[in-house]
């Protein structure tokens, strides 16, 4: 008989990309994990398309790009594939272990990229970063640098004040932060020729600058409030959580949170779902040391402010401290329930229904 039937190594083609900063590095694997070709391409538009067009070629049923670093420089690459209605994996940095026993290079790291899928190990949805919330994600970023920039200006101008001379320091130092602020603003050096008018210019300077941070601090802030509201007024709304909290669990997620699964995947995703730590005899759970540390972050403060102004949290703090709970054991599971409920106020993001 000379009719041919498809060769079943073509029923799906995984393309593992590794991405740098000037050049991208692919490695074609077919659906039972031999290479097929491997290619570098410029990291720009005319590299995507020469790096789709060379997928393309493979002629496969089934097309999947797995790519390092879809949130920095595969963003761009990840972006050309989804346009062209092509599915596209996160792959995490590859195991050290395996680096030290098979090497490194672009090349190798682009073709673990596409075992890793192919085995199933590398599952994660990128975000699409297009919407609302990579605007939101943008404006913390600017906040965020701002608030570490006002921070050590502060810091800096009271180790200043502390070497300055007895008599500016004595005028000074008993001030309030912010009237300290106010005098260090207001003061005039004049000619700097002495090291008393070389000081004032120095604090002048440093106060100044604090006031310029404040200033575009709160102008950051007003535009996250304005943000959140609009997308999940809800969520801003809820104790103890606020525009700056709701703004970190939004970029969390991401514009596309159906690609997170499951309510336990969310709380594993924001480091709160308990581990097992048994032994013996003993029967517990641990924190978790994972997830996304600046959400775990954020769960932590609005958890520690519901403890102290919130009735029905401080009820439950008394009862479990009654059952011979630790503090840090019930900030877990405060932390672990307000994930929980963060995540039924996101709700209305979601466009089609959580798996189970």
């Amino acid at each position: 008989m000379s009719s041919m039937s498809p060769d079943p190594r073509r029923r799906r083609v995984v393309i593992g990309v590794d991405t740098h900063k000037h050049v991208h590095v692919a490695v074609a694997l077919d659906d039972i994990g031999g290479r097929l070709d491997a290619r570098s391409f410029p990291a720009d538009r005319g590299g995507y398309e020469q790096l789709l067009d060379w997928a393309a070629a493979f002629d496969a049923r089934k097309l999947i790009f797995a790519i390092e670093g879809t949130g920095s420089y595969g963003a761009g690459l990840t972006s050309a594939v989804r346009r062209r209605g092509l599915g596209v994996i996160e792959v995490l940095r590859t195991d050290r272990r395996d680096r030290r026993l098979r090497g490194k290079s672009d090349t190798l790291d682009a073709e673990n990229a596409a075992r890793s899928t192919l085995a199933g190990n590398s599952t994660s949805v990128p975000k699409t970063n297009d919407g609302t919330v990579e605007m939101i994600r943008q404006i913390k970023v600017a906040k965020d640098v701002a608030v570490k920039a006002r921070t050590a200006a502060i810091i800096t101008l009271k180790a200043v004040l502390v070497t300055a001379s007895p008599e500016l320091r004595e005028q000074l130092q008993p001030l309030s932060k912010m009237a300290l602020i106010e005098r260090c603003a207001g003061l005039r050096p004049g000619p700097v020729t002495s090291v008393l008018a070389a000081t004032k210019h120095t604090l002048r300077s440093i106060a100044r600058r604090w006031q310029q941070l404040n200033d575009e601090i709160k102008t950051h802030e007003a535009l996250l409030e304005e943000l959140t509201s609009q997308l999940v007024p809800q969520l801003v709304a809820a104790f103890g959580v606020g525009a700056d909290t709701a703004a970190e669990m939004l970029i969390v997620a991401g514009d596309n949170i159906d690609r997170v699964r499951s309510e336990p995947a969310w709380a594993r995703l924001c480091g709160v779902a308990p581990i097992p730590a048994s032994s013996g005899m003993t029967n517990r759970h641990r924190l978790n040391r994972g997830g996304h540390r600046q959400a775990n972050a954020a769960l932590y403060r609005a958890v520690i402010v519901r403890m102290q102004h919130h009735e029905p949290t401080r009820t439950y703090v008394t009862r479990r401290t009654a059952e011979g709970k630790t503090k840090a054991e019930i900030i877990r599971c405060l932390k672990r329930l307000l994930a929980r409920e963060i995540w039924t106020l996101l709700r209305p993001l979601r466009t089609v229904p959580a798996a189970t």
